[in-house]
């Protein structure tokens, strides 16, 4: 039986497939869970390129009741360049998303999530945490 931190440990592998393309973003993996196996995966596209939470939602098929979502960073809060990724989630049907780490950008940190918790989706924060901060500081300004 796969557990939690097995998925969040395939989307920290899918993002690694983000670089060097999505820089200056993090490269951020995501990964749609259902009846306990991978049915989508995603990662940071270039930059005005979708997220990763957004690439796995279009390359999923069919019913989103019952998916649960891994994503190595906290979905983003504001618009960008790209919709938010929270937003986007949270009305997609998820009702259950894994974060890994919060994201320490200003315009995020912890909005997200609360994005999320806001439109009823139970959020589980800090899965795999070390192994996922050790990868992504490069890449958040915080090495």
């Amino acid at each position: 039986m796969n557990t939690p931190e097995y998925f969040m440990l395939k989307a920290l592998e899918v993002s690694r497939n983000a670089l060097p393309e999505c820089q200056p973003n993090p490269p951020v993996g995501c990964v749609l869970v259902k009846d306990n196996q991978i049915v989508s995966v995603g990662c940071t596209q270039q930059i005005g390129g979708n997220h990763a939470e957004i690439e796995a939602l279009n390359s999923y098929q069919g019913s989103l009741f019952d998916v649960s979502a891994f994503v190595t960073l906290e979905p983003c809060a504001f618009v960008g360049r790209t919709p938010s990724c929270a937003k986007t989630l949270a009305n997609s049907g998820i009702k259950k998303v894994y974060v890994a780490i919060e994201d320490p950008d200003s315009r995020n940190s912890g909005k997200g999530i609360e994005i999320l918790r806001g439109a009823g989706v139970s959020v589980t924060l800090g899965l795999c945490e070390d192994k996922v901060q050790q990868f992504l500081s490069p890449y958040l300004g915080l090495s």
